[in-house]
């Protein structure tokens, strides 16, 4: 690739909340942008966004539960942007609803777009990137892919298998001395459409369980990796304590999860079950960045590297060794 040539980044599922803040981060920066998602007209929308910007951008609507459309719109993408530098999985579908009321056909979408969507993505993008043995990819994922919650056990168990195949891509990774970079990016709550279209069998209308943060505190963090690229990048003081606290104490959090996670998923207004959702249809009205808790959400975050994590429970470790054998 030509040093002068602008840098490519491909993001999956950019057309609302973090990913197409994400497109916005990289346009910013002066990357060409490839935006994979499957509204036609949110597409369009957000490609005319980063025109404004200035930067050139291409459109492919996929739905990435389909691996050849991914892997023939990657290719699109390396002829028409050029080489791909970065490639960043966030496309998402969800559920909120106790696992008695969940249809087999219900976790198979979630699974299909949650989990083998970002596997399909990741196959496309390495297809690529080995040929010239460099590029980052970077998984979007969650605190719920260390701590699930009820109510949603099927997007918890597709970011569980996210965190599985990539902690498995990435020793493959290390095996062939690959300059191929990976990280998943453990999300907070975050302030996006998805609490608006997301199918929903509960009685009130869903939330984020707060703090509920900005998506471009999520882009941001997403952004950041690409230089340095850690292992995994925890975002939020909620996700720390999260996944720290399901290492240590998984007991206590089941509980404390039963306690208080089925109030802090819902608001006081009711949800008659009427709405449309887009568990197998893009909603194309309701793309967007936001959603509507913008005046509860939070412009900055706390992040953590998984360096840092390790360097810190060290040194605490190391603390504690030293109060014992002094007392």
């Amino acid at each position: 690739m030509d040093e002068q040539s602008p840098p490519v980044v491909v993001i999956c599922g950019s057309t609302a909340g973090v990913g197409r803040a994400t497109a916005h981060r990289f346009a910013v920066a002066g990357y060409r942008v490839g935006l994979l998602a499957r509204g036609e007209q949110a597409l369009a929308a957000t490609a005319e966004e980063l025109t404004q910007l200035g930067t050139t951008c291409l459109t492919i609507s996929v739905d990435v539960a389909d691996a050849q459309a991914v892997a023939d719109a990657a290719q699109r993408m390396e002829r028409e942007l050029g080489p791909i530098d970065v490639w960043v999985n966030c496309a998402m579908v969800t559920v909120f609803s106790p696992i008695r009321q969940l249809s087999a056909e219900e976790i198979h979408r979630v699974t299909d777009v949650t989990y083998l969507g970002t596997v399909h993505g990741t196959l496309a993008a390495l297809d690529l990137m080995g040929r010239r043995n460099r590029g980052v990819i970077i998984q979007v994922g969650s605190a719920l892919a260390y701590r699930a919650i009820p109510l949603q056990a099927a997007y918890c168990a597709a970011k569980f298998a996210v965190r599985g195949f990539t902690d498995s891509l990435r020793c493959e990774l290390l095996h062939e001395h690959s300059d191929i970079r990976l990280c998943m990016v453990q999300l907070p709550a975050i302030n996006t459409p998805q609490f608006d279209w997301a199918r929903n069998k509960l009685s009130k209308r869903v939330q984020p369980v707060p703090p509920i943060h900005d998506p471009d505190v999520a882009a941001r963090a997403i952004f950041s990796v690409v230089k340095r690229t850690p292992r995994e990048l925890w975002l939020g003081t909620a996700s720390v304590k999260a996944i720290v606290g399901t290492c240590l104490m998984p007991g206590l959090l089941d509980r404390l999860m039963a306690r208080n996670a089925y109030a802090g998923q819902m608001t006081h207004e009711d949800d008659n079950g009427q709405r449309p959702d887009n568990l197998f249809e893009s909603q194309e009205p309701l793309h967007r960045t936001r959603g509507r808790f913008t005046g509860r959400s939070r412009d900055s975050a706390w992040a953590l590297s998984s360096t840092q994590v390790s360097a810190l429970l060290l040194a605490t470790g190391g603390v504690l060794a030293v109060v014992l054998l002094l007392f």
